[in-house]
C-alpha cells in the first residue's frame, strides 16, 4: 500500500516566558493508502495537535512530516495552501459550515480557491450529497439541519478533492448517539470507497472500536500503536 502520512520523532513545543512545554515528543506514525486509524488518549495528550500537524495546520518543533513524500514545510506558503487543499481533507466537532452558505455552497467552498483538480467539481459535490441521502436538502442553509446533517454536509466537503488523507477531529463528538453511529459508518465507508487514510481523534469508546487500527497518546508520545505500518 502507498504511504499516505510519514512522521518521524515529531515533536511540538511551545516556549513561555518561564517555561517551555512540550506537547508532542518523538512521535513516529507511518500511516498507508486506505488505513483508517482511531487516536486516542486523555484530554490535554497531544491528539489534536499530532492532527493539526498531519494536516499542516501547525508546524513540527522538530522531525520530519511526509506527505505522499513529500515535505509540505519546504513549499512556498502558496504552494503549501494549493498542497493542503488538493491531498488534505478536514471534519472538525463543530462542522464549521458557513451559516449564510446552502449545503451545496458549503461543499463547493474548498474549490473557491482556485485549486479544484476535479474538472466537474459542482457535479461531484451533487454526486457526494446524494452519497451521504441529503440531496433533498441541497439547497438548505445549515440552520434548517440536524446537528448529523450539518457533519455530513462537512464530510461532503472534505471529500470534494478526493483527498489521499482525511482527518476528523471528534466527528461525533457532539452528535446524539444515532447521528454519531450514522457519521462514524459514513467516514469509514467512504474513506474504504476512495482508499483514503484516515486518522480520527476520538473519545468514543463506540466509535473507536469499529476502526481497524488504534494509536494511543499518553504525555505527547505514542505509548501503543496497532497499525499495519507504523514505528513506535
Amino acid at each position: 500500500m502507498p504511504l499516505v502520512l510519514n512522521l518521524q520523532n515529531v515533536a511540538r513545543s511551545f516556549s513561555g516566558p518561564t517555561e517551555t512545554v512540550s506537547i508532542l515528543r518523538n512521535v513516529n506514525l507511518r500511516v498507508p493508502s486506505g488505513a483508517a486509524v482511531a487516536i486516542r488518549g486523555p484530554s490535554g495528550c497531544g491528539k489534536s495537535t499530532l492532527l493539526y500537524i498531519a494536516g499542516t495546520l501547525d508546524q513540527p518543533t522538530s522531525g520530519l512530516v511526509e506527505i505522499l513524500g513529500e515535505n509540505p514545510w519546504r513549499l512556498s506558503a502558496s504552494r503549501l495552501a494549493a498542497f493542503r487543499n488538493q491531498h488534505i481533507g478536514f471534519i472538525f466537532q463543530d462542522h464549521q459550515l458557513l451559516p449564510q452558505c446552502s449545503v451545496l455552497e458549503n461543499v463547493l467552498l474548498p474549490s473557491l480557491a482556485g485549486f479544484a483538480a476535479h474538472s466537474d467539481v459542482r457535479g461531484r459535490a451533487i454526486q457526494l450529497i446524494d452519497r451521504v441521502g441529503l440531496s433533498h436538502r441541497l439547497h438548505h442553509r445549515p440552520g434548517r439541519l440536524s446537528g448529523g446533517e450539518r457533519q455530513r454536509v462537512a464530510v461532503c466537503r472534505a471529500l470534494i478533492h478526493q483527498p489521499s488523507l482525511l482527518l476528523a477531529d471528534e466527528p461525533t463528538g457532539n452528535l446524539d448517539p444515532k447521528s454519531a453511529a450514522e457519521v462514524g459508518s459514513l467516514l469509514l465507508e467512504v474513506a474504504a470507497e476512495n482508499e483514503t487514510a484516515l486518522l480520527c481523534v476520538t473519545h468514543s469508546d463506540e466509535l473507536a472500536s469499529r476502526f481497524p487500527h488504534t494509536i494511543q497518546l499518553n504525555d505527547g508520545m505514542v505509548t501503543f500503536s496497532a497499525l499495519p505500518v507504523a514505528a513506535t
